[in-house]
């Protein structure tokens, strides 16, 4: 059986932190995954930038809830699961992402949680290092074949896990730093490179 795994942000739907940053109009938010590749480095500097600039977990809920869907991806998403059985596998937590997934048809999610304290984001729990490439390993031992496709230093590990890894409008980077993955730009070239991946397994 063959099992999709797509990255959220910057695959589905826009970069949250990025969005936060330009409605609080704090630069530093603007840092993510797409910069650094430590995940928990970067976690502990946006912590501390909210606790800096008293950004709470509403403000933050207030701008996912005027976010919506990558232009297209909606469309995209309905048309692979009429073929493919998919989860999203993201780096974001539940108490951004679950609002976000009714845009989307309400596909399943495995992400984190966050610990929060007075509505200020004190810290996170992961579901486990390194969460997206062991869900991948996880999934392969049920015997299902797995495409994954994303966009940052992050999703690279479940790339190079799944049967086929396929990068998703990354930055040059990450492009350069990773030429062994396909890269695609549109949701037309990303479904064309998953059906060529499928074909090929």
């Amino acid at each position: 059986m063959l099992l999709a795994c797509l990255d959220m942000e910057g695959v589905l739907v826009p970069e949250i932190w990025v969005n936060v940053a330009q409605r609080t109009g704090i630069e530093a938010l603007r840092r993510t995954t797409r910069d650094e590749p430590d995940y928990d480095k970067l976690m502990q500097y946006r912590i501390a930038v909210m606790a800096e600039h008293g950004v709470t977990l509403s403000v933050i809920q207030s701008v996912i809830s005027e976010m919506g869907p990558l232009p297209g991806a909606r469309e995209f998403l309905d048309a692979l699961r009429r073929d493919y059985q998919v989860v999203i596998l993201s780096d974001t937590f539940y108490q951004f992402g679950m609002p976000l997934m009714e845009h989307l048809g309400m596909p399943t999610l495995f992400c984190h949680h966050l610990v929060v304290a007075d509505d200020m984001i004190v810290g996170y729990r992961l579901r486990q290092p390194d969460s997206k490439t062991h869900a991948v390993r996880a999934l392969q031992s049920l015997n299902f074949t797995c495409i994954a496709t994303g966009d940052s230093y992050n999703d690279t590990g479940m790339l190079a896990q799944a049967e086929a890894g396929i990068l998703f409008c990354p930055p040059d980077n990450v492009i350069a730093e990773f030429p062994q993955f396909p890269v695609t730009t549109n949701y037309v070239d990303l479904r064309a490179a998953f059906d060529a991946a499928a074909a090929a397994l």
